[in-house]
């Protein structure tokens, strides 16, 4: 068990993907979206995830997060349980200085969206904002991938 605090930003354009140290396929599907919690399961790669988020604070940028690796057989079954809207992305880590931003390209009915996150030790803790970062999201509950699955970013108005 631990807590999770981090800040979202959308991405301005792809010149993160020179500055990435990795890339990972993942997909990933909702077994349970509720506002309250949010089960997931998520394959990275080959490697199976099965992750509960507890409901976030008010500023949007903490909240309890468990997660678990499991076989990638079971996750695979997983999918099949998973409520409508299945997410399909690639993630590259980008470090800057003592923190790795993860900025997930997303794939399919989400193409077009890209944004970062980074994991923070603080709510309050100061980090380097590369240049190629725009609107900071963190907090916008359109923005999670929970959300996303059930109204994707082809289906969003501008």
């Amino acid at each position: 068990m631990s807590v999770e605090i981090e800040r979202k930003f959308l991405v301005k354009d792809n010149r993160f993907i020179n500055e990435a140290s990795k890339k990972v396929y993942i997909k990933q599907g909702f077994l349970n979206s509720d506002k309250e919690r949010v089960v997931r399961v998520r394959l990275k790669d080959d490697q199976g995830f099965l992750t509960i988020k507890g409901k976030s604070n008010a500023s949007g940028t903490t909240r309890f997060e468990w997660e678990k690796e499991i076989p990638k057989t079971e996750a695979e079954d997983l999918f099949n349980l998973c409520e409508k809207g299945i997410i399909e992305k690639y993630r590259y880590l980008v470090i800057i200085d003592n923190h790795t931003y993860e900025v997930d390209e997303f794939l399919g009915d989400n193409l077009g969206l890209i944004v970062a996150e980074i994991e923070l030790s603080s709510e309050n803790e100061n980090f380097v904002k590369p240049d190629w970062l725009d609107k900071e999201v963190t907090g916008e509950t359109k923005y999670y991938n929970s959300n996303i699955s059930k109204l994707p970013y082809k289906d969003w108005s501008l």
